[in-house]
């Protein structure tokens, strides 16, 4: 009986562990892929290690980033102003995030058409998460409200390899 308790007990700490370890599998896929910051708070390294000197920090959890190179448990990454550096894969989200970019504000429309009703409107530096783009347009969620707009607004629009 003690030996079915320890077998228990290892097979509960087994499962534990892969379920940790399951986001950061989720994480190696084709290169380049997009991403999200995990955190309101996320360094980013010069190098892969935390030996590194941070080089920036991050303070907007769902900032979308494009992953461009892996390395053990680090992700060499590019933000929307084409800066580089290396973030752990722990403060990284594989949900595709989005962010508005351009001048003035842009419409989030009822559907994936210029003719669609608008919904509202969004302003550049806006987070969204995204759901999917065709034809020209991204579905987005924006703190739960959802509706499209134009890819050309949107950095996390481009489709790459490593997308699903």
């Amino acid at each position: 009986m003690p030996n079915l308790r320890i077998l228990t007990i290892f097979a509960l700490v087994m499962l534990g562990i892969v379920g940790l370890l399951s986001p950061l599998r989720a994480q190696d896929r084709t290169l380049p892929y997009w991403a999200s910051l995990r955190y309101e708070k996320v360094n980013m390294r010069v190098g892969p290690s935390n030996e590194y000197p941070v080089a920036w920090v991050y303070l907007r959890k769902g900032l979308p980033v494009k992953v461009v190179r892996i390395r053990e448990g680090w992700r060499l990454v590019e933000d929307h102003e084409g800066t580089q550096g290396w973030i752990a894969a722990s403060q990284l989200d594989p949900e595709r995030g989005g962010l508005v970019i351009g001048e003035g504000t842009t419409e989030v429309r009822a559907e994936a058409t210029p003719a669609s009703a608008i919904k509202w409107r969004a302003e550049p530096g806006v987070v969204t998460r995204v759901k999917a783009c065709v034809k020209g347009w991204c579905e987005v969620d924006i703190a739960g409200r959802k509706g499209w707009i134009s890819a050309a607004r949107l950095y996390g629009s481009e489709p790459l390899p490593g997308d699903e």
